[in-house]
């Protein structure tokens, strides 16, 4: 019975066999079949075996040992397969090992050996039959899909460095593009200053070339005076337009209900627009309170009914409309607010703008109007303050359909304004009384200029060309000084410093500030000192100086 049970099991692995071997040749991947004898250590081979490793066919099978096998394999791979071998004689079952040998056309090539070793009952060792497949082109498509694994692990690797890579040289080409636009802006900039101030520099110049001459009659003498006056008085609205635009104007903001100004601007703009264009005013009853510097709101809104009066030629509508507590849509690419905005339009009946100049309007010395018609400096002055004051302008136009601004400026909640108290004017001190004045100013030209014209209103006056010095001659009592003028931008210890220095150490000594030019100011215009803006005149230099010794004096009084 055990010897019948046996012979099933040995044919029925032997079917096994037939079929994979069947499967095999059928796909094309066997190049032979072996049977190795293990106690007699032969191997016998068939006839493809042989062909395959130039061996002759009745040498196989007549039998061959395993080191005549072992002899075509590669020798980096004979130590592994003796290993597999005798892993398997040992242990008995199924086996399946990959290796390269050497063909009868010299190369090598991968195969993969399939057998099982056949163990009698007490466990010896017996037979050792199996196939030796072709996996060339399976172990070719495999290295590939290493490589490729390699590849992407490296690249993921790296990928991290290139983005970084990438994106520092974006970086660099946008910036390298945002310095051409800067200096061809700036290029035009330039230009348009540099035209306008040579113009106001010609009259200056052939003003004071005339006003030489001795034998001058009064009536010309006053004409050229007042030329270079206007002049000078142009000059200063321009550079103002300039530092609005770049948001570096030192405003001077306060609260006001802004109904009640368009109101009164309305008026105004009367005149300005002339008798052909009407203008509507829609404000509600209600206030709406914002906080800005009033004289640069009411230049925008003028800057604004200019460019509609034009683009109307003369004769259409002009409307006035304002919106309390309106959210602030994007605006160019900028990101809108949901806080309250006073919503300020100006909507023309006029010839609208074109779509490839809207994009530009708001650019300094960018207009379409013909030539010595405009400065291109009025809507870069309204961008400029609406920023500055925290808000924005926006357009809307379409040809001949008319042109609206908007104009957005943050609301502001005030539940009462207390009433400024009128200075007394039999209070104020008089001009050249003699109060002793304190000029810093590091500008040697504007310093020694400034001296003489408080000299000349009849003030005693002493000159410091930096704070350093100014605090030094001060001292510790203020050594008699009544006011300290100084300029803002100065090298070391600049003028704000300077003043809110003297506020700590001399509450009771007034500081008046000057400047032309200060990005602090921009920044911080509730730095709570007086501010005269130059250039000045001396008048305006008397009337600040007037308010502040007086203002001292009332509080000595008291």
């Amino acid at each position: 019975m055990l010897a019948a049970r046996q012979l099933q099991e040995s044919q029925a692995l032997a079917d096994l066999y037939a079929d994979r071997i069947q499967l095999a040749l059928s796909a094309g991947a066997i190049i032979g079949t072996w049977v190795w004898d293990l106690p007699h250590d032969q191997f016998t081979v068939d006839e493809a075996f042989a062909r395959s490793f130039g061996l002759d066919p009745a040498l196989g099978r007549v039998g061959l040992s395993l080191e005549q096998v072992i002899a075509t394999v590669h020798p980096e791979d004979r130590q592994g397969l003796v290993a597999a071998i005798n892993e398997v004689v040992a242990r008995g079952g199924a086996y399946a090992h990959q290796y390269r040998v050497r063909r009868s056309d010299g190369n090598y090539y991968w195969i993969e050996a399939n057998g099982r070793v056949d163990r009698a009952p007490d466990g010896t060792p017996l037979r050792f039959p199996g196939v030796l497949i072709n996996v060339e082109d399976r172990r070719a498509v495999e290295a590939e899909r290493d490589r490729a694994i390699v590849a992407l692990r490296t690249l993921n690797d790296t990928l991290e460095q290139r983005v970084a890579e990438r994106t520092g040289e974006l970086m660099r080409a946008e910036e390298a593009l945002r310095q051409s636009q800067k200096m061809e802006a700036v290029g035009q900039l330039t230009g348009g200053v540099a035209h306008d101030f040579n113009n106001m520099l010609t009259i200056i110049r052939s003003s004071v070339d005339f006003l030489r001459r001795p034998e001058l009659p009064e009536a010309r003498k006053a004409r050229y005076l007042d030329a270079v006056s206007e002049t000078v008085d142009r000059a200063a609205k321009l550079t103002g337009q300039l530092l609005a635009f770049a948001r570096r104007q030192a405003l001077k903001p306060e609260v006001f209900d802004v109904g009640a100004k368009l109101r009164g601007i309305a008026d105004m703009l009367d005149t300005v627009t002339g008798a052909r264009i009407r203008v509507v005013t829609q404000v509600p009853d209600e206030p709406s309170f914002i906080r800005a510097d009033l004289s640069q709101f009411e230049t925008a809104l003028v800057n604004i009914a200019v460019n509609a009066r034009d683009a109307m030629e003369g004769e259409g509508t002009l409307t006035l409309r304002l919106t309390s507590g309106s959210a602030m849509p994007p605006i160019r690419g900028h990101a809108g607010s949901q806080n309250a905005f006073a919503a300020l339009s100006l909507t023309d009946t006029g010839a609208g703008i074109a779509p490839d100049q809207l994009g530009r309007i708001f650019e300094p010395f960018f207009t379409t109007k013909e030539v010595g018609k405009g400065t291109g400096l009025g809507l870069s002055q309204v961008f400029g303050f609406a920023k500055q004051s925290g808000g924005d302008v926006d357009v809307r136009s379409r040809p001949r359909e008319g042109t609206t601004f908007t104009l957005y400026l943050p609301e502001i909640t005030v539940e009462g304004q207390p009433e400024r108290p009128a200075e007394d004017a039999s209070s104020l001190a008089p001009v050249g009384a003699g109060q002793r004045v304190l000029v810093v100013e590091d500008n040697l030209e504007v310093g020694r200029f400034c001296t003489q014209i408080l000299q000349d209103l009849g003030y005693e006056t002493d000159w410091a060309v930096n704070a350093e010095e100014a605090l030094t001659k001060l001292g510790e009592d203020g050594a008699g000084f009544e006011v300290v003028f100084s300029d803002v931008v100065m090298p070391g210890m600049g003028g704000i410093a300077l003043a809110r220095d003297l506020q700590r150490r001399l509450p009771d000594l007034p500081v008046v500030l000057a400047s032309g030019y200060s990005h602090v100011l921009a920044q911080d215009g509730a730095h709570g000192f007086e501010l005269l803006h130059k250039p000045y005149s001396a008048e305006q230099l008397s009337t600040v100086l007037r308010h502040v010794t007086a203002r001292r004096l009332r509080r000595g009084r008291a």
